[in-house]
Formats: structure tokens, sequence, C-alpha cells
């Protein structure tokens, strides 16, 4: 994306204040989803980002991954991979528990969603604290494969989200 769409992207996010709890600002990204010709330019961003990575798979994590990562794959010509929430993928699944502000938090993937060794892509919306990313992470290596970068929208930089992926290239596109 140019400075000048990105700049654009920035004007588009909008914040909500005492959501979802108070003291929470929640970057709301609906209005550049919105906008369909910011919602190309993005997914644009997210296929020049990914094509030299040389992947087979996008991992998108549920729900605002699957936005974005179902028409990456689809540009890319490689197959999409959900990482969902506990109970909600309906074949043999690998999962892993992390902590939450207010509690614990369970993903899965399905056991044949990447083969040793295939090189994916992961994307979400937003990196945050890093809890949802660093499962995915540990999800996708635990079927033996490799995440060749971790690909978010925003990143909320004063969280320390990357933290928690040492060892994997974080790319966001926007940094609050």
């Amino acid at each position: 994306m140019t400075p000048a769409d990105l700049d654009a992207l920035r004007k588009a996010v909008r914040d909500v204040p005492d959501f979802p709890k108070p003291g929470i600002v929640f970057k709301d990204i609906t209005p550049a989803l919105g906008d369909g010709r910011m919602l190309r330019k993005i997914i644009d961003g997210f296929v020049e980002a990914t094509r030299p990575l040389n992947v087979s798979k996008v991992v998108g994590i549920e729900s605002r991954g699957f936005i974005f990562g179902t028409p990456l794959a689809a540009a890319l010509g490689v197959g999409f991979v959900p990482v969902r929430k506990k109970g909600k993928l309906p074949w043999e699944c690998e999962a892993i528990s992390y902590a939450l502000e207010y509690g614990e938090a369970t993903v899965e993937i399905h056991r044949d969603a990447v083969e040793p060794g295939e090189r994916v892509v992961l994307i979400d919306d937003l990196l945050a604290t890093g809890g949802t990313a660093a499962a995915a992470v540990a999800l996708v290596q635990k079927l033996g494969g490799v995440v060749a970068e971790a690909q978010f929208l925003i990143e909320l930089s004063f969280l320390g989200g990357r933290r928690l992926v040492p060892e994997t290239a974080v790319r966001s596109f926007l940094t609050f």
C-alpha cells in the first residue's frame, strides 16, 4: 500500500471508547471494510506482502483473519486454513489454550490442515497482546508447518504483542 493508502486507512479506523469493556479503546475497521476501494487496497496490500514469501497456505485467525485471509489465498492460488475458537471446527483438531487479561481462551486447527515443512502466512486484523497470534503460530508449528510471516492490518505496539512471537517475522500495515 502507498503512503496515501495507509493514511486513508488510518483515517478510516474508528476509535470506539469503552468497548468491549470500560477503559478499552476499540479500533473499529468496519468503515474500511465498507468502502469497496479501500477493501481492495487492503487485500492488494496483503497480496503484495505475501507473494514473495512463497507460501502454500494462508492461515486466518477467527474471525477477521477470515475476511482478509480467504481473498488473499484466492489471489495467490493457495489454500486457506481457519484457526477457530474451541468447538467450532468439525473434524479432529489440535488445540492450544492461552491466557487473556480476563480469563483463558482456546483455539484449534484441523490436524491435517498443514503438512510438515509447509510454509504458511498467518493473517489477522489486529495484533494486540499477542496471545492469539502466539497460539496460532504454535498450532502451525505443532503440525510441522513453518510460519513465514505473521501479518496484521493493525498493531497496537504499546501492548507489546510481538514479544510473544519472537522467532516469527511480523508485518503490520498500521501501528498505533
